[in-house]
């Protein structure tokens, strides 16, 4: 990684020089270099642009917003860059608020609903191309020398469909504006800062959990988008399974990096840290380290999504034979699995309660574990009242899914769990049953075993879809699958 002539701090103004970083290898700009640098340059602006594919789409989803708060001025940023060591930063991500109302990715981005004529007038505030007049272009961390070009304000405009201007001009101006503003919070401190006088934590929490429940239905877009990942995802097991051979040579992390490249092959990244747990890791319910040996004869719990480039994820779990074939046991405690994701996806329709799926899954996974004798006398019924059920089914039975792998996480209760399904709901149905290595109340033979099942299901207009359903889920049908794919 070449090294910047920048401070740490890039963040510098336009009227002020950009200032060498320290310990860096040359000492000074001078005057002939800096005025070589700000000529010979072809002109790159694009022109010919279309709108961005969700552009009418984000256009829907800010009108929502507008009626939702008449009067109100409405402050939406896509954060900045996070540090992760020293001068090195995350990969950025936007904020999901963000870009869902405006389809943008770019850090540093702010969308502002401003009141107009009863609603609202978007903009959208965005840092420029870099100025080549002071340098920054090539000498700051974040000129386009170092990190690529970026659109300029008219291209965006164009793209989204919403007019742009410069974001260096924006906390000055919030500052001084009057009347009723509300903020998204957690993402740009430097727009909180400008706003502390403006806004309560009350009225913008309301923001975020209008725009959390505005996700809950999803539109044809989405839909397309979550089905485009669900594909890809399962190519990204496909590669998977084709080198279990390879991740028992080597550790879970042949798994996570065989999954990772589908993901940033044909998807943006992956939407959340890939599950590959092998052996008692499956019993871990979010095991992320994936340093772990991948034994024949055991399960991996494979638990990954793809997110695609616009920001979509799915969220897959499947239960895999690493040498292909479940054993006796392994094969019960599967299908006992497959029997209440099955009746969890039954209970998925238009009209019913999404805790209904759950309910449903429970149900049938306890029975199991009562006709397997380890709740001694007590009933299915006594079981369930008690949630005795939990110390080996541990989750809830899904959850909602869009832009982020747990959509919707701000939505109130009455809304959410306490809600009724409609079509362009988008949820996950994933039962699961853990018996953990150190577990002396189960059969030792039980011990260590881990097994969960999910897919990504579409609530449509007669029932449900579901989307991964590329991947297998019967047992026997997994075996085939997992053969034909290692020839």
């Amino acid at each position: 990684m070449s090294e910047e002539l920048t401070p740490e701090n890039p963040e510098t103004e336009e009227t002020e020089p950009v200032k060498q970083r320290k310990n860096g290898l040359y000492p000074g700009v001078s005057d002939e270099l800096a005025a070589s640098m700000k000529s010979g340059w072809a002109d790159t602006e694009l022109h010919g642009l279309e709108p961005i594919a969700q552009a009418g789409h984000t256009a829907d989803r800010r009108a929502a917003l507008s009626a939702r708060f008449p009067g109100e001025r409405l402050v939406i940023p896509a954060g900045r860059l996070k540090t992760r060591s020293n001068d090195t930063e995350y990969a950025f991500r936007a904020s999901t608020e963000y870009a869902y109302l405006t389809g943008d990715q770019t850090q540093d981005g702010v969308l502002v609903l401003e009141p107009k004529d009863g609603g609202h007038e978007a903009t959208v505030y965005l840092l420029p191309r870099s100025d080549r007049e002071n340098g920054e272009f090539w000498l700051d961390g974040q000129g386009e020398l170092w990190v690529g070009r970026r659109h300029s304000l008219t291209e965006a405009e164009t793209l989204l469909g919403i007019p742009a201007k410069d974001v260096r001009e924006l906390p000055a101006a919030l500052t001084e504006a009057t009347g009723p503003v509300r903020n998204v919070r957690g993402h740009d401190a430097g727009i909180e800062a400008a706003l502390t006088d403006k806004v309560t934590a009350e009225r913008d929490e309301e923001l975020r959990v209008f725009l959390s429940e505005a996700r809950l239905v999803k539109d044809a877009f989405e839909i397309a988008e979550l089905a485009k990942a669900c594909d890809i995802t399962a190519r990204g097991f496909e590669d998977v399974v084709k080198v279990l051979d390879k991740a028992e040579a080597t550790s879970e992390r042949y798994i996570e990096g065989t999954f990772f490249l589908r993901a940033r092959i044909e998807g943006n990244d992956i939407g959340y840290g890939s599950i590959c747990a092998a052996g008692p890791h499956a019993t871990t319910l979010h095991w992320v380290r994936n340093d772990g040996a991948v034994r024949s004869g055991e399960l991996l719990l494979l638990d990954a999504g793809v997110e695609t480039n616009d920001l979509y994820t799915a969220d897959v779990t499947r239960t895999l034979p690493i040498n292909g074939t479940f054993t006796p046991l392994q094969r019960k405690i599967y299908d006992a699995v497959y029997e209440a994701q099955e009746a969890g996806i039954a209970a998925v329709k238009p009209g019913a309660g999404f805790r209904d799926f759950h309910d449903a899954a429970q149900r049938v996974l306890t029975e199991k574990l009562v006709a397997w004798g380890l709740f001694g006398d007590r009933t299915v019924d006594e079981v369930l009242e008690l949630g005795l059920q939990r110390r080996w089914t541990l989750h809830g039975t899904g959850h909602m899914l869009g832009m982020d792998v747990h959509d919707c996480a701000a939505a109130r209760t009455e809304s959410y769990v306490d809600g009724t399904l409609e079509p362009g709901v988008c949820l996950t149905v994933e039962p699961g049953l853990y018996f953990q290595a150190d577990d002396l109340t189960v059969p030792k033979e039980y011990r260590g075993i881990g097994v969960r099942i999910e897919d990504d299901i579409l609530v449509t207009e007669d029932g449900n879809r579901n989307l991964s359903d590329k991947l297998p889920r019967r047992a026997d049908e997994v075996e085939a699958w997992m053969a034909r794919l290692k020839g």
